[in-house]
């Protein structure tokens, strides 16, 4: 048994702690959970604890459905919103088979796979995800126009207002167990927030984010509202994305930093970023999973619709900011797509494995966009040579299932499930007939 695990077993004897939640995500980005006993967790450590894997979104079929969770000592936290005696804690877990090789269904190894590779490389990857979503008031009715808790904008200060109180109570909760904010503010919508995490590896920002969502909603409804992490919950306002900042580390330097060039950024940086803008239409269905995350994209409201990048430009898929240009350290760059919804393990894996292809096969960096992309007409565009996005879920399903990069990252079971489940997405919304169409065809036809 290792230290972590001997201060896990330590800090439950001495904290009175009557319940061990074990969590881990399936395939879509749902967070799971099975609580144990602490008597179970030394044989947890060593051997995992049985579950029926056919249970789980993406996890096994029927008949090879006996997996095992392994928790993960070293995110071992206490749950505050749980009460003090007895206590609650978690820990994330790895799913394994019964023979001890991890499960190719398990979302976090598809993101450590990813980041073994870009360390087989020399890398170590970093991210910063600013996170977006909505407060409305308890008691809408599904398919009602939700109401949002105030009709504050953006960075306004709202003395007494919810979003103020929200956002504090979150931010303590947060820090509490262990995870740092950066930054928080009222976004431009009703109703609408932002938090940031503070930079992390990737697979430790990953494990915080899933437990921000699960913090965000439990806050929510301490305080008779609810918080929602849809794309773009209402029509005419902006809608919520997890604009995240990455780089790559060699060792203790910052490999996208190069202090004599444009915008300080490296060749390595620049290839980064090729790699992203060349494989955007096949991961944009991990980065945004959604039949709804398509109407944030096309939808306005500073959200990223085409493939380009840029330095000021908040249009641009990639941005490259220059908040810090005298610290090398700080060289990053900003993935502007990503949904606050998506699973972070799979978004992750994805943007990694396409940026370095990038600096793998030598990508070229295409112009800057330096206009508003949205201002311009779409032949100004195609001139440029700047691509669309995905228009719908649909297309950006066409365009995964042709991708070699996509499968070779999740993996064949993972990829082959989340294509046959989106496809089912996409085809229970294309039945559906909207409140659009009876209004504007139900009397006039």
């Amino acid at each position: 048994m290792d230290r972590q695990q001997e201060f896990v077993l330590r800090t439950i004897e001495e904290r009175d702690i009557r319940f061990v939640r074990l969590w881990f995500t399936d395939v879509l980005g749902t967070l799971k959970s099975v609580a144990v006993a602490p008597a179970e967790l030394e044989g947890a450590f060593a051997e995992g604890i049985g579950f029926d894997g056919s249970a789980i979104e993406g996890f096994a079929r029927v008949f090879e459905a006996d997996m095992l969770v392994r928790p993960d000592a070293g995110t071992f936290q206490l749950l505050p919103w749980r009460g003090d005696n007895p206590g609650t804690a978690r820990m994330f877990c790895d799913i394994v088979m019964p023979d001890g090789t991890p499960s190719f269904a398990d979302s976090r190894h598809v993101l450590q796979r990813a980041l073994s590779h870009a360390a087989d490389l020399g890398f170590a990857f970093y991210t910063h995800p600013e996170i977006e979503f909505f407060l409305f008031e308890l008691g809408t009715e599904p398919g009602r126009r939700p109401v949002p808790v105030d009709q504050a904008g953006y960075f306004d200060h709202v003395p007494h207002g919810t979003g103020h109180d929200f956002r504090r109570a979150a931010i303590t909760m947060l820090e509490s167990m262990g995870i740092s904010v950066e930054f928080s503010h009222h976004e431009g919508a009703p109703g609408q927030n932002e938090i940031d995490l503070r930079y992390a590896d990737a697979l430790t920002t990953a494990d915080n984010i899933m437990t921000f969502r699960t913090v965000i909603k439990e806050v929510a409804l301490e305080q008779d509202i609810f918080a929602s992490f849809m794309p773009k919950p209402l029509a005419d306002e902006p809608g919520s994305g997890m604009h995240t900042h990455l780089s790559l580390f060699e060792g203790d330097r910052n490999a996208f930093h190069e202090a004599g060039a444009p915008y300080k950024l490296s060749k390595v940086g620049r290839q980064f970023i090729a790699g992203l803008l060349r494989h955007a239409p096949e991961i944009s269905a991990v980065t945004n999973q959604w039949v709804n995350s398509y109407k944030r994209l096309w939808g306005g409201g500073e959200a990223p619709a085409h493939i380009c990048w840029g330095h000021n430009n908040r249009s641009a898929m990639v941005r490259v900011p220059m908040y810090k240009p005298f610290k090398g350290q700080s060289t990053r760059i900003e993935v502007r797509t990503l949904d606050s919804a998506c699973n972070p393990y799979l978004a992750y894996a994805v943007l990694l494995a396409a940026g370095l292809k990038g600096i793998e096969e030598g990508y070229d960096l295409p112009p800057e966009a330096e206009d508003d992309v949205w201002s311009l007409t779409e032949g100004e565009r195609r001139a440029m040579g700047i691509d669309p996005l995905p228009l719908s879920l649909h297309e950006a399903l066409v365009n995964m299932e042709r991708s070699e990069l996509v499968a070779e990252t999740l993996g064949e079971h993972v990829f082959d499930f989340f294509l046959r489940n989106k496809r089912r997405e996409w085809d229970d919304y294309r039945g559906q007939v909207t409140p659009f169409e009876l209004e504007r065809y139900l009397r006039s036809l």
